[in-house]
């Protein structure tokens, strides 16, 4: 048996016009900005003849097409068909990789030209400083807008785009470091151009092997599944999560789980993993689908609780009153005693609310029968144990010992 819910994305999580305008527009502006660091750097390249200014200009076309593809990858993801009715999400994915294996060849061709190419001296001109200044200015403040939209839309093309425009801070600033060397005497440029090699692999690296891990779907991460696990656990209709696993696909999350239900209708299988899937859908950001499979719970026995007085042994006046509970485990077939223990009750000094939250622990317990020495009057207690379908048991206030032989009778 099975239950699936799919929420339409608002705002921080999903397909409306907000993240989506939003992720469009920083394409636009990405493509802004690699046109005119292609324009600032391929204009110095030409006056100075660099090899270092070179590399980096070769690096902005990339960016260039990197850019492209990044909004064309935006746009794409967001689109569904007969074809692909689970959305092309990670189409993302896909760009990230290909900045990723542009990113190595530029510092391939970077690493080329400075170990084989033919000596040549640049032209360096002061102003040339000013203009690699800028050439890293314009990229830093971009980088900080665009990873910052990234991580809050969860879009790994965007974060892919802002790592590869902190790749020209480095670059840059290695660029200047050569320029003012050479206008001081010093050859750096060569040497220059190989350290850009370096920073440029380490970025790519990290990209690919991001994107690489949403596109063989990896597991979720552990966090977010413990988050999950937690938010399932927390109903007391769940009896135990057989499996819990979940993946990425692009920016949004795809979870699926199967559960064992204290439950004794199909009907109330259904309320409690539709309430599941929308309480994870509402807490855990970016998840697109959640899929709940449910099974009822195979016991054979049955758990009945005990009200206690603080001396272990008399059975308390009241369910909620009492200092502890017994848990009897006793099997269906012979009515045999299989275990017993004695838990402190943890709301005991509670104050409003009291039987609602012992309700819950009782269940969370799995009790299915608590004894009480009286009937108990309309409360929030008793709605509580009925909502979570424990069963109350009116016997006279013995003894542990007596209560027990006595309920091992009834069931």
């Amino acid at each position: 048996m099975s239950a699936e819910l799919t929420q339409q994305k608002t705002a921080m999580n999903g397909n409306s016009s907000p993240v989506n305008k939003q992720s469009v527009l920083a394409g636009w502006l990405s493509l802004a900005v690699n046109v005119t660091l292609l324009a600032l750097n391929l204009w110095m390249a030409t006056l100075s003849g660099s090899l270092a200014l070179t590399a980096e200009t070769a690096h902005n076309l990339l960016d260039l097409l990197a850019s492209i593809a990044v909004l064309v990858g935006v746009t794409l993801s967001q689109r569904k068909s007969r074809a692909f009715p689970y959305g092309l999400y990670k189409v993302e994915n896909v760009v990230a990789v290909v900045i990723a294996l542009g990113t190595f060849f530029t510092g391939y061709e970077i690493a080329r030209q400075a170990l084989f190419s033919a000596g040549h001296v640049p032209n360096v001109r002061p102003l040339m400083l000013a203009g690699v200044t800028l050439a890293a200015v314009i990229p830093l403040v971009f980088s900080q807008y665009e990873i910052k939209l990234g991580r809050r839309i969860n879009s790994p093309s965007l974060i892919a785009d802002a790592t590869e425009f902190r790749a020209h801070i480095l670059s840059s600033g290695v660029v200047f470091a050569a320029l003012l060397g050479q206008l001081l005497g010093w050859p750096l440029d060569r040497p220059a151009a190989l350290i850009i090699v370096v920073w440029i692999a380490y970025a790519g690296w990290k990209t690919l092997q991001d994107a690489m891990r949403v596109l063989l779907d990896a597991s979720l991460d552990v966090d977010t599944l413990n988050l999950v696990r937690q938010l399932v656990t927390a109903h007391p209709e769940v009896a135990q999560v057989k499996s819990l696993t979940g993946r990425n696909s692009g920016r949004y999350r795809f979870i699926e789980m199967e559960i064992a239900l204290r439950v004794d209708s199909l009907k109330q299988a259904h309320e409690t993993a539709s309430e599941i899937e929308a309480q994870i859908l509402a807490e855990i950001p970016f998840v697109e689908r959640v899929l709940v499979h449910t099974e009822p719970e195979k016991r054979d026995f049955l758990r009945i609780a005990i009200p206690l007085t603080a001396d272990d042994v008399s059975m308390a006046e009241s369910i909620g009153s009492a200092a502890r509970f017994a848990l009897c485990d006793v099997r269906h077939a012979d009515g045999y005693l299989l275990k017993q223990e004695i838990l402190p009750n943890p709301y005991a000094l509670e104050g409003k609310g009291r039987g609602i939250l012992l309700a819950e622990w009782l269940k969370r317990q799995g009790v299915d029968i608590v004894a009480t020495p009286k009937s108990l009057p309309p409360s929030g207690l008793l709605y509580a144990l009925q909502a979570s379908m424990v069963r109350l048991e009116q016997v006279d206030p013995k003894p542990l010992a007596e209560v027990v032989q006595s309920l091992l009778q009834i069931v």
